[in-house]
């Protein structure tokens, strides 16, 4: 079991390394900087929110970490939709990370309502 939290952990570290690479290629303009720091941050923080949730001790804990890597997730899903709009950044690129958002939104969604029932 201790390796699907890893796969997972991995996926999340490579979401946001592959939103860092994409965020190099969006245009250095105002719109651009804020939109591109914003989603380098939600993207970094849902995987290191992430990584303490697995430390923690309690549920309680690890819901309320696991939560934050969930709102973080959707702020990328939204900050790249804001993106795909006004066409900034490798299409290609934008919409395969918007789908890996949608996905680990869909896994951490489950996990949390998991853990919250067991």
């Amino acid at each position: 079991m201790d390796d699907k939290k890893y796969d997972l952990e991995d996926r999340l570290v490579n979401f946001a390394a592959d939103i860092a690479i994409f965020c190099r290629e969006i245009p250095k303009d105002f719109t651009g900087e804020y939109y591109g720091n914003q989603l380098l941050r939600s993207a970094g923080s849902s995987a290191l929110n992430f990584g303490e949730a697995q430390g923690t001790h309690t549920s309680k804990d690890y819901v309320h970490k696991a939560s934050i890597c969930l709102k973080e997730l959707k702020e990328s899903r939204v900050n790249l939709k804001i993106l795909n709009k006004i066409e900034y950044g490798n299409e290609a690129k934008r919409n395969l990370l918007t789908d890996e958002a949608q996905q680990l939104i869909k896994i951490i969604a489950a996990i949390i309502r998991n853990k919250k029932h067991s």
